[in-house]
């Protein structure tokens, strides 16, 4: 019997990443609570502990993370995780990441993440491409690149504003109403597409 619920307790544990390191491949989409000024509000508006995220890129053995900062840029992947809360993250990828995630396809995103990088961030959440924040960034590689929409797409009014938090940030950043219909991707919708499976979790 204690041998049976062993072995179901190292399933468990495996199926999470726990117990194991991450094994980082091409296309991953990485989340952290981020220590930024913006976090908290970000996390009480969407209702999730995640605040930050980025696309995981293997190049030449060393493992990276595609995030839009200041500007968008490649960072690694060592470097990426211990600017998290407590050097806390979690690895989802495409749940047909082994029929998807072709050679073709790779290149096709690298090609769409590419007219990003260097771009400022866009303080403000809009949906053109002059700016960029860190799930925008993430859900245009997979929608242009692949045809894949990680996440489902809101507007600035869907958002919890009521938390004092996240009302000081509004009146920081635009000095009354935010633009109610503009469109937006949070890292808490992308965290919870359907087409990702989590692959890991420290």
């Amino acid at each position: 019997m204690a041998r049976r619920i062993f072995a179901l307790i190292a399933v468990v544990a495996a199926s999470y990443g726990c117990g194991s390191e991450y094994e980082p491949r091409d296309g991953d989409i990485i989340f952290h609570t981020s220590r930024s000024r913006q976090s908290l509000a970000i996390q009480k508006a969407t209702h999730s502990s995640y605040s930050h995220m980025g696309v995981v890129y293997v190049r030449d053995g060393q493992s990276l993370v595609f995030e839009a900062i200041e500007p968008a840029k490649l960072t690694p992947l060592d470097e990426w995780v211990a600017r998290g809360e407590g050097g806390h993250f979690v690895v989802k990828r495409l749940a047909n990441a082994d029929s998807i995630l072709t050679p073709a396809a790779l290149t096709k995103m690298y090609e769409v993440g590419k007219a990003f990088e260097g771009k400022h961030y866009d303080l403000y959440f809009e949906w053109s491409d002059d700016r960029v924040y860190c799930p925008e960034l993430v859900w245009k590689i997979f929608d242009r690149g692949l045809g894949v929409q990680v996440g489902e797409l809101q507007t600035i009014e869907d958002f919890d504003l009521s938390d004092a938090v996240v009302a000081a940030k509004v009146k920081e950043r635009w000095n009354g109403p935010p633009p109610g219909n503009e469109i937006v991707i949070s890292p808490a919708a992308i965290f919870a597409s359907p087409e990702l499976v989590t692959v890991y979790e420290n």
